[in-house]
């Protein structure tokens, strides 16, 4: 299974969030200049991120974003989730698929994919920084 470049994106940025000091707020620029992605891509994820109330925004002068919840109750694979478009692993319907009445290939990859977001369902954001936050920290130059 692998997760789109979006999921991608999102965890980082969430994982950046995670790292601020107390009381920062981070841009789309920060994050777009630290991980080198498109400013479209992190425009998207935060809007995305701040509906589900995972970060808030603040528009204007002294604006910025930041993590709403703390990392330990956000769950990697409800994370997963809800960046990824669509976690079915094929596509038997579009165009139709001549043997999808007798097939159970789909059945046996859906069960794949369960299994790897209960395995995900095992960790949080605060588990990804657990022993490498200094580590991360220096990296991202957010001393």
């Amino acid at each position: 299974m692998q997760l789109t470049r979006y999921t991608d994106y999102g965890l980082r940025t969430l994982i950046y969030l995670a790292l601020l000091p107390q009381g920062k707020r981070a841009s789309i620029d920060e994050i777009s200049s630290t991980y080198d992605i498109s400013r479209n891509n992190v425009n998207k994820i935060v809007h995305q991120l701040g509906k589900a109330g995972i970060i808030e925004t603040k528009r204007g002068k002294g604006g910025g974003f930041f993590l709403k919840r703390a990392p330990h109750e956000l769950n990697i694979a409800d994370l997963v989730v809800l960046l990824e478009n669509t976690l079915q692993v094929v596509e038997c319907k579009t165009p139709q698929c001549r043997i999808l009445p007798a097939c159970k290939l789909r059945g046996i990859l859906g069960q794949a994919t369960q299994a790897f977001l209960d395995s995900l369902k095992a960790y949080t954001l605060a588990d990804l920084l657990e022993d490498e936050a200094n580590n991360l920290i220096q990296i991202l130059n957010l001393q």
